[in-house]
């Protein structure tokens, strides 16, 4: 145990060991003492008489990066913040760095109190202020009023962003190699009348990560993104749309802009869409990848290995359903049949696929690509979207002559599918033969698994929503994330599909037909063994895989 008595003893010791090691001396320190990070912190902050200070705590004080900067920080491994009365808080990790307080002393220059964090705790602050600083505390500063520059190129690294002389051009660059660095799938830039508002979509969540008080600034930054995207600056009154592209640690990444009017000015959202990094995934895209259910899978393999038919897969945006979709086509593409897909956009490149986008400026649609497919010989047909009653007829009818049809529709869930496709036209006798199963699908956010901690049932229960609605068994394992650098503070990191499927019989297609109410047609799937998507989101959480926060906002109880 680590009290002041025996402290030097064990730090020689574990200098030692950690010369022999390879080590940092103060994580063979922690390693010998065998306790918890948070126990050690608590023991080793008591031996050497500092306070010690957690990520919740810090969280709540304000970080002074004006006298130490993020950058150095970062390489410190060492953070100053500032409380509510403005007193200086310096927190650092490591006590074998014996001239890191003289150096914070010289750089603060003013008095300070000195606290002791575990480093993950700092590392975990730091992540969460990481896209802030960089996007926002490091591109902006001193704004100077002046042209925009019109270098289309985009070379995407620190070097080449600290070595931009506009801020303007910095803040652009820096929010985009910072929503790369994170993974994020979506760059929202959104005007108000203070300025700018600066937010990424991780794990399918907006996130803010920086806001700009400068409405001069976010008129040349949008123009930026304009120029860039080869877009028309001097219009301002309706919606465009863009494309440009930018290189990323060796290797392309294209970015899809769509520039929208408001009354504060224009919005911005920035598709990133990274090629290689989704050819990467293809290349090893399963139904096992998604995180759904063996029992699950099971069956939708069953039904993929069908030779006719039509397979629905529906949920909102984002949910995954191409995703789905491309996982089926290259468990079942053996090089035996012809597989043809069309969409918009093609987002993965399958080998031994033949892929159409659509073009609707060269009169490329759904319906007409679907009825030129026909006369190409296929087996199998990937429709990315039905959105009309003509595509739907053509679609249907493709199922019914022999073909194996794939495709995707809104609905909020598999029943809603039904609805969609009876008011579109479709006659319900022809629609119920042709198809063979829906697939009702959201992803949920999944508990990082480095911070993880266990919840009780009666602090799970804590929301009267979650109280009213969910039922948690005694062996449940519930789990929460208290949030560390690897999940930037959120307490999620990655995310799994839940699916609800509707699998046909000749008693389903029986109601359908006789358009029976959605309710006996839920009524009859629930006795045959459908599960619906709330309950499989809440055995997901029960497993401590997410948390029922999540399972309320994904899937709640309807």
């Amino acid at each position: 145990m680590i009290n002041a008595q025996n402290l030097n003893g064990l730090l020689l010791q574990a200098a030692k060991e950690a010369k022999l090691n390879g080590q940092r001396p103060i994580e063979a320190l922690e390693q010998a003492s065998q306790l918890s990070a948070q126990d050690f912190t608590l023991a080793l902050a008591s031996s050497v008489a500092y306070p010690p200070i957690n990520f919740s705590q810090m969280l709540a004080l304000q970080p002074a990066f004006s006298l130490i900067s993020f950058s150095e920080s970062l390489q410190r491994e060492c953070v100053l913040l500032r409380d509510d009365s403005d007193a200086y808080v310096f927190v650092f990790a490591d006590i074998y760095n014996q001239s890191l307080q003289s150096w914070a002393a010289e750089r603060i220059g003013a008095a300070f109190n000195t606290h002791l964090a575990h480093h993950a705790d700092i590392a975990a602050y730091l992540a969460k202020m990481e896209e802030e600083t960089r996007t926002v505390h490091t591109a902006i500063g001193n704004v100077k009023n002046g042209e925009n520059e019109a270098d289309i190129s985009e070379e995407l690294s620190l070097n080449r962003i600290e070595s931009d002389a506009s801020p303007v051009i910095k803040l652009v660059r820096s929010t985009l190699y910072d929503a790369l660095k994170s993974e994020a799938s979506d760059i929202h830039l959104e005007t108000s009348p203070m300025g700018l508002v600066i937010k990424y979509r991780l794990d399918g969540v907006l996130s803010q990560v920086g806001a700009i008080s400068d409405t001069q600034l976010t008129e040349q930054v949008v123009s930026r993104i304009k120029v860039i995207a080869e877009l028309d600056i001097t219009e301002q009154r309706v919606p465009q749309d863009g494309r440009f592209r930018s290189h990323y640690r060796g290797r392309d990444v294209d970015f899809r802009v769509s520039i929208m009017p408001s009354i504060h000015g224009e919005d911005v959202v920035i598709r990133i869409l990274d090629k290689q990094t989704l050819a990467e995934k293809a290349l090893g895209l399963r139904l096992d990848v998604l995180g759904l259910s063996a029992q699950t899978m099971a069956v939708m393999r069953e039904q993929f290995a069908m030779p006719y038919g039509m397979v629905l897969v529906t949920g909102p945006t984002g949910s995954g359903k191409t995703t789905t979709l491309y996982a089926a086509i290259s468990e079942i593409n053996h090089g035996d049949d012809k597989i043809i897909t069309i969409e918009d956009p093609v987002e993965y490149q399958l080998a031994g696929v033949l892929q159409i986008p659509v073009n609707e400026k060269k009169g490329l649609t759904f319906a007409r690509g679907l009825r030129s497919i026909l006369r190409h010989d296929p087996d199998k047909i990937m429709v990315g979207e039905i959105r009309d009653a003509e595509t739907a007829q053509i679609a249907v009818q493709s199922a019914l002559t022999g073909h194996l049809v794939f495709t995707t529709v809104h609905a909020n869930n598999a029943f809603d599918v039904i609805g969609r496709f009876l008011n579109m036209g479709v006659d319900p006798y022809s629609f119920v033969s042709a198809l063979n199963i829906v697939v009702a699908q959201r992803l949920l956010r999944l508990v990082c698994k480095h911070c993880a901690e266990s919840v009780s049932i009666d602090n799970a229960l804590a929301t009267p929503a979650l109280s009213k609605n969910i039922s948690i068994p005694a062996d449940a394992t519930l789990k929460r994330g208290k949030g560390c650098g690897v999940c930037r503070g959120t307490g999620y990191k990655g995310r799994r599909a839940v699916a609800e499927i509707l699998l046909l019989d000749d008693e389903l297609r029986e109601l359908i037909a006789n358009r029976a109410s959605i309710r006996q047609i839920k009524e009859l799937a629930q006795k045959k063994g459908t599960q619906f998507l709330h309950q499989a989101a809440c055995q997901a959480a029960f497993a401590g895989e997410t948390t029922l926060e999540e399972v309320q906002r994904v899937a709640p109880y309807v």
